[in-house]
């Protein structure tokens, strides 16, 4: 049972530690400091609940409805592209850097909703979760559910680590530059993810 959930533990951190766009908008906002404990829970409770789904065979749908994917991929695409945009207009810009009593915090409702975008119209998300640990976790007859538990909680270490490490880079991003640099950063990944979305 052990060696189960550790393998469902170390898949789940394998795949979603890669930078992708849910993880740098994660960082971003461990960086400012805003919102960090609603951000990283939905992101682990997002994937807890696509785990859930693949393990009870809910990757069956895609097979009914192949016009689902399509519709998620090109959703997705136009979402990363229009926000890699504003991420680049940001860095092209400048003058940010890392003030906590210098503006507000953004509406957490806004947040959440850019995050929902980011998380549920990436169809990566979709083959990692539902499909690729789904399908593994099934291989393990009777202990299903040990390793989609495993999995769950790789998400959720991984996801706060990176929500609440971030504060550590606190001084490095005190200066404007750093985050004309992760600005740029974070719009090269959205579109790059976009690029490869569309060429699928």
């Amino acid at each position: 049972m052990h060696s189960v959930f550790l393998a469902g533990f170390g898949l789940s951190l394998s795949l979603i530690a890669a930078i992708g766009a849910q993880n740098a908008f994660v960082l971003r906002q461990g960086l400012k400091r805003e919102h960090v404990l609603p951000v990283a829970l939905f992101c682990a409770v997002s994937d807890a609940v696509l785990i859930a789904a693949g393990i009870a065979g809910i990757g069956i749908a895609t097979d009914r409805l192949p016009m689902l994917l399509p519709i998620l991929k090109w959703g997705g695409v136009a979402f990363l592209a229009v926000y890699g945009a504003k991420a680049f207009r940001a860095a092209w810009k400048g003058g940010e850097a890392m003030d906590a009593g210098k503006t507000g915090a953004a509406p957490l409702g806004r947040i959440l909703l850019t995050l929902a975008a980011i998380t549920w119209l990436n169809p990566h998300v979709y083959l990692d979760t539902v499909v690729l640990l789904g399908s593994i976790a099934n291989q393990y007859p009777g202990q299903e559910w040990t390793f989609g538990l495993g999995a769950a909680l790789g998400s959720f270490a991984f996801f706060f680590t990176l929500a609440y490490g971030a504060r550590l880079l606190s001084p490095l991003f005190a200066r404007p530059a750093a985050w004309r640099v992760l600005d740029g950063f974070v719009a090269a990944v959205m579109w790059s993810i976009a690029l490869g979305l569309a060429a699928r």
